[in-house]
């Protein structure tokens, strides 16, 4: 896997490519003279494992013929505030999931993709404890 950065602006404005070609912009905070042009870099992290998680989640419920009508994840990550660096400690993600679906299976299909599959998991585990619950509407 190969990905490249490429600086926009004088500041911290960047613009990420990687095999899909698909431009994603970064951006530093404000306080550090970013200009929300972009998520941050600890951000995407979690974008990443939500993303991971959903993928494995949803093609797991496909092949059991579960019906999902929609799918949203919420994640929340803690980390130090006076360590440098400060990676996260905690993570917790929320599955919101509607459609006519088993609970136990879905469920399951969280658990295989925490332990299993994600490997975006697998790279934060060793240093967050990563946590989820889910809600199902009908």
């Amino acid at each position: 896997m190969k990905v490249e950065l490429n600086r926009v602006d004088d500041d911290f404005h960047f613009e990420a490519t990687g095999v899909s070609n698909v431009p994603v912009h970064i951006d530093g905070a404000l306080d550090i003279g970013g200009h929300n042009a972009g998520a941050r870099p600890m951000e995407m992290l979690l974008m990443g494992l939500a993303g991971c998680s959903a993928i494995d989640v949803i093609l797991i419920l496909k092949k059991q013929r579960q019906i999902i009508e929609d799918f949203r994840i919420t994640v929340e990550g803690q980390r130090p505030a006076d360590a440098i660096p400060n990676p996260f400690q905690a993570i917790h993600l929320h599955y919101f999931l509607k459609g006519n679906l088993d609970e136990d299976k879905a469920r399951r299909a969280i658990d295989l993709s925490m332990d299993k599959y994600c490997s975006a998991t697998a790279q934060l585990r060793p240093t967050a404890a990563i946590t989820y619950s889910l809600t199902i509407e009908k």
